[in-house]
């Protein structure tokens, strides 16, 4: 059987961004020409949608406080939005990673 190995995530230094969590969707500043994924976590619960000029909802991907880190896929100049769970309340932390 032939395959091809990934070779590890590694995060582009001066790229993290906190976005706070809340009743209505907040948008991250566009990603870099570099960046082909993003790693995000989240303190609190809530709704995430990537794009390039997106308005997260409640009907999005859930991200929860106890999940693990994701990495998700992004195209250049892509954002990220984010909307509170519920009345869950803390900070979506966004890394632009690299192969």
């Amino acid at each position: 059987m032939s395959w091809t190995p990934l070779s590890p995530w590694r995060a582009i230094d001066g790229t993290g961004q906190n976005l706070t969590l809340g009743a209505t969707s907040t948008q991250s500043t566009a990603f870099n020409v570099y960046t082909q994924a993003i790693q995000i976590s989240a303190t609190g619960n809530c709704h995430v949608r990537v794009g390039q000029n997106p308005t997260a909802i409640a009907t999005d991907m859930l991200i929860k406080a106890s999940d693990p880190p994701y990495i998700i896929r992004v195209e250049n100049g892509a954002k990220i939005a984010v909307i509170q769970d519920g009345a869950s309340t803390g900070m979506l932390n966004v890394i632009e990673v690299t192969h």
